[in-house]
């Protein structure tokens, strides 16, 4: 079995990147996030850099360097454009990943272990699942304070929920396969036959589920900061940055519109490789 997985593998990563929506946003992804990380030292100004020279609000313009414009106090909008990508993207792949690893496990552990400690877990999760998330950030902000981390924080302590429901149903499936069977027999513990067996063979859903929940989790930190209960100054996002926009639009509609169109093409590219390498993974055409 261990043999077949790399070919397996091999095939899902060639039907993969046939699909051109797969060629088309992992370039759009790669640009977005090249950007994000080397475009901030292109521009000769600092993210929280005041140009007294520039009007307020000052439209695109090669003048000066403003090539996005600047906001309502004449700080130069393409740094912190970027910088806001930075700030938006490291949250959504931190959460993403905090959520896949805590979820992956406790529903592995729940479907492939059953009985009382499947409903004990299980049920966890439905009491966190009727606790109204954005009352869970206002408190905990209001008791530790308006931290990045802490957003991080709340956001994977409620994305994990989903994906522990779909690896428990996916371990429930493989628990009565004979592969497992033989772990059995080969004197494997639960815990071994969790790690090497139930985990891995729950990784094509797990991919599928990662590349969804990033922009999920993105638009939920960009819906949060609109609020202004996310990143607060200096620092920003794309959330701060389109909640500014939003007040800024009738005067300086650029304002809105470099953010907005960061953000949409970030979830647009996410959610475009989710549906490919879905595809990629169908085993009506993939033999599995």
């Amino acid at each position: 079995m261990s043999g077949a997985a790399p070919s397996r593998w091999r095939d899902v990563g060639r039907r993969f990147w046939r699909q051109p929506g797969a060629k088309i946003a992992a370039g759009v992804l790669c640009t977005v996030v090249f950007l994000a990380a080397f475009g901030p030292w292109l521009s000769p100004h600092a993210v929280d850099q005041i140009d007294f020279d520039a009007d307020w609000s000052q439209s695109p313009t090669l003048v000066n360097s403003h090539w996005f414009g600047t906001d309502s106090l004449g700080r130069d909008l393409f740094v912190r454009t970027l910088e806001g990508g930075r700030v938006s993207l490291a949250i959504g792949l931190a959460a993403t990943l905090l959520s896949l690893v805590v979820g992956v496990a406790w529903g592995a552990v729940a479907g492939y272990r059953g009985g009382r400690l499947d409903a004990l877990l299980m049920r966890t999760v439905d009491v966190l699942y009727a606790l109204p998330f954005v009352f869970l950030v206002m408190l905990l902000m209001a008791i530790f304070g308006r931290e990045p981390w802490l957003m991080l924080a709340a956001i994977a302590a409620v994305s994990w929920l989903d994906l522990a429901r779909i690896s428990r149903g996916q371990a429930l499936a493989l628990r009565g396969q004979d592969f497992i069977a033989a772990a059995r027999l080969a004197g494997l513990g639960s815990s071994d036959i969790v790690r090497r067996h139930v985990i891995p063979n729950l990784l094509g859903v797990v991919a599928v589920y990662g590349t969804l929940m990033v922009p999920q989790v993105i638009l939920l930190e960009s819906f949060l900061s609109f609020l202004g209960l996310g990143v607060q100054e200096p620092a920003t996002s794309w959330g701060v940055l389109v909640s500014d926009g939003a007040r800024e639009m009738e005067e300086a509609p650029w304002s809105l519109l470099f953010p907005a169109g960061f953000l949409a093409l970030t979830l647009y590219a996410f959610n475009a490789l989710g549906d490919a390498l879905r595809d990629a993974l169908d085993p009506r055409g993939s033999g599995w």
